[in-house]
């Protein structure tokens, strides 16, 4: 396909079958990449933002003729789900959800906690997204990224978890500066705790 021709798709033209049940995906190293960018595309477009266009910071909801990263929480939602099949490229197999689960939990020593926030987010219909460059493990969205600013930034802790009232305002402050409500998501109850500044 030429850069004109790719130019040209509409995601609104796409009808469901020219999309395949299962997208494939590759697992290489710790990254899970969908090579196709139509199927990346409606992904992030169609599928309520899933994955991060290769060299795109600020991507439009439109086509874009880049491969996507999906994170490893975003990837095993998907597999979950049935719509996505992950080849490991490394190993040269498909992976199985239970496969999938323990190299995620490998590769990242909270992801248990954090699928258990991220999916409940997203059974409860927000949008989570990385968090990392809020110091956080989601910035997390009503409608999705370039429709609205996320009005909140989450991060997962456990509830045996040790945490200072120094990281609590450090935390707070900069939600606030960036115009966001901190909150800390309990994985084991699944609970969520607001903080707000308010001047005595």
């Amino acid at each position: 396909m030429s850069e004109h021709e790719a130019e040209e798709i509409s995601l609104e033209e796409i009808e469901e079958e020219d999309i395949p049940e299962k997208i494939p995906t590759k697992l290489i190293n710790s990254r899970v990449i969908v090579f196709n960018p139509l199927y990346a595309s409606y992904l992030y477009v169609k599928e309520k933002f899933f994955g991060a266009p290769l060299g795109i910071s600020k991507p439009r909801l439109e086509y874009f003729s880049k491969p996507s990263e999906l994170s490893l929480l975003e990837a095993y939602h998907l597999l979950k789900a049935g719509r996505i099949s992950i080849y490991d490229v490394e190993n040269e197999k498909d992976l199985n959800t239970e496969d999938f689960y323990e190299r995620a939990c490998e590769i990242h020593k909270k992801f248990e906690e954090k699928f258990i926030i991220y999916e409940d987010l997203r059974e409860k219909g927000y949008i989570p997204r990385p968090g990392l460059k809020f110091g956080a493990d989601f910035v997390v969205y009503k409608k999705g990224p370039g429709l609205e600013h996320s009005p909140f930034i989450v991060h997962a802790l456990p509830h045996d978890s040790n945490i200072s009232a120094i990281e609590i305002v450090r935390a707070g402050r900069l939600a606030t500066s960036v115009r966001k409500k901190f909150v800390i998501a309990n994985p084991d109850k699944k609970s969520y705790y607001f903080f707000e500044w308010f001047k005595p």
